[in-house]
């Protein structure tokens, strides 16, 4: 009876893939078939799917569009010419839209920086800090579970002969406290952490990593794309000197982000590029003031609405979780359950391979914890760094609450998603030898 073998018709002509990995039997579709899929879907005139990827992006709020418009048609002036009304209105806007993004965060105006999104504020504040005090301090430490961009800005500083500590994280994926302030030198510059994981919704301890930085004399730095407008942000209150801003993240526009620098004490950045000094000199470039009004409105919306977008997200997530986890037996919650921001949700479906119930649930677009790479696939760098099993990390999906999902999109998902696990495990010979009782941890798995 397990000696039967499982084949899925995918689509078309796409049948018979042979199993990826010895541990399950439904193979993850090759980076041809996903095109092949993509494409026959886009070119599909049927409903969409209901979207639940809102750590990917966030859809503009329509109250957004309306700021904007009229700095796309009529007020089009250059926000840096200084000898004509046109400039003198679209510079209004912009300092306007500036205000608009420190009030958020309780910061002064004159500490927002204008930027492309947060990967580059990322780029920004570590490349930068890094570079500008590298005569006295050449270290800098970070986390395993940042966002690639912050990770990879520190590879290029390693290449550049700094020397990086990047920090593992406990099984919850919180920081261990001890251990930052146990890892800081006397040639430390800067420590960077994330807010809120954009994969496992994990808050970390900022205010308290501040704190340790502040009495170290270590500039901290945070990639809060994740949190800002979703959480209160203090930046006095938490000691940051640096945070990451992105517009998309927050029902704002896709182009636009922001760079929180703090005044006093002064942070000082070396500039990425060169060019007019916009920026107080450390972003030469034309602000694109439409870009920087949506962003601004959606700051002010996120910052009256905070508490209701908080609360209804929160509903509609202990709703989600709490009707799969009821349903189906053997799901795990990837990071701490506490301390994380609700509308992200990382779930893990033993016995389930992630990239075929994703393709099961095409009613909904989601994402998956694994990051597929044209060779094979690779369980997600952040999954391993808490220690998640390589089983459960290939099964985890990542389901994104926002301000406009509503509860029959939120029980639309879970039905479909108990309905696929279930017929997926059906299919697969381990949950067949997990119902008779076999451990599979006991079994020597050889390769043919």
């Amino acid at each position: 009876m397990l000696r039967k073998t499982v084949s899925t018709t995918i689509i078309g002509s796409m049948q018979g893939f042979l199993s990826h990995r010895i541990n399950y039997s439904i193979s993850a579709v090759d980076v041809v078939g996903r095109e092949l899929i993509k494409s026959r879907e886009l070119e599909k005139d049927e409903l969409r799917p209901l979207y639940m990827d809102f750590q990917a992006t966030t859809p503009m709020d329509p109250r957004v569009l309306d700021a904007m418009l009229p700095y796309q048609v009529n007020y089009y002036g250059n926000p840096h010419s200084r000898t004509h009304a046109y400039g003198w209105e679209s510079e209004s806007a912009m300092e306007k839209a500036r205000k608009q993004v420190a009030d958020l965060i309780a910061a002064d105006p004159r500490e927002i920086v204008f930027t492309s999104g947060a990967t580059e504020s990322n780029n920004m504040s570590i490349k930068g800090v890094a570079r500008f005090y590298k005569a006295k301090k050449k270290h800098v430490i970070t986390t395993q579970t940042e966002h690639k961009c912050v990770l990879d800005s520190c590879r290029v500083l390693e290449a550049e002969g700094f020397d990086i500590t990047y920090l593992p994280v406990k099984t919850n994926g919180l920081v261990d406290l001890q251990l930052l302030e146990e890892t800081i030198r006397p040639e430390t510059s800067l420590v960077s952490v994330m807010t809120v994981n954009n994969e496992i919704g994990v808050r970390q301890p900022v205010e308290e990593i501040g704190r340790i930085c502040r009495s170290r004399n270590v500039f901290f730095h945070t990639d809060a794309a994740q949190a800002v407008g979703k959480i209160p942000i203090n930046v006095s209150d938490w000691k940051v000197d640096l945070m990451s801003i992105s517009g998309h993240k927050i029902y704002g526009p896709k182009g636009i982000g922001a760079l929180y620098v703090r005044r006093r004490p002064r942070v000082r950045l070396e500039p990425l590029q060169s060019g007019g000094g916009q920026e107080r000199g450390l972003r030469s470039g034309t602000v694109p003031t439409p870009l920087a009004v949506g962003m601004g409105a959606a700051c002010e919306i996120a910052q009256q609405e905070l508490e209701y977008d908080h609360r209804w997200v929160s509903m509609l997530a202990n709703r989600l979780v709490q009707r799969i986890m009821s349903e189906i037996p053997d799901v795990v919650m990837n990071g701490d359950q506490e301390q994380r921001y609700p509308g992200c949700i990382n779930l893990s479906f033993a016995y389930v391979e992630g990239e075929s119930l994703l393709m099961a649930l095409k009613d909904v677009a989601l994402s998956s914890g694994s990051a597929c790479t044209s060779a094979s696939l690779e369980p997600s760098y952040v999954l391993r760094a808490i220690g998640t099993d390589e089983d459960l990390a290939h099964s985890s999906i990542r389901f994104g609450i926002g301000r406009f999902s509503t509860e029959a999109e939120v029980d639309f998902t879970a039905e479909k998603c108990i309905q696929q696990v279930k017929r997926l495990r059906e299919m697969s010979p381990l949950w067949e030898m997990v119902q008779e009782g076999i451990d599979l941890k006991s079994i020597k798995w050889t390769q043919h």
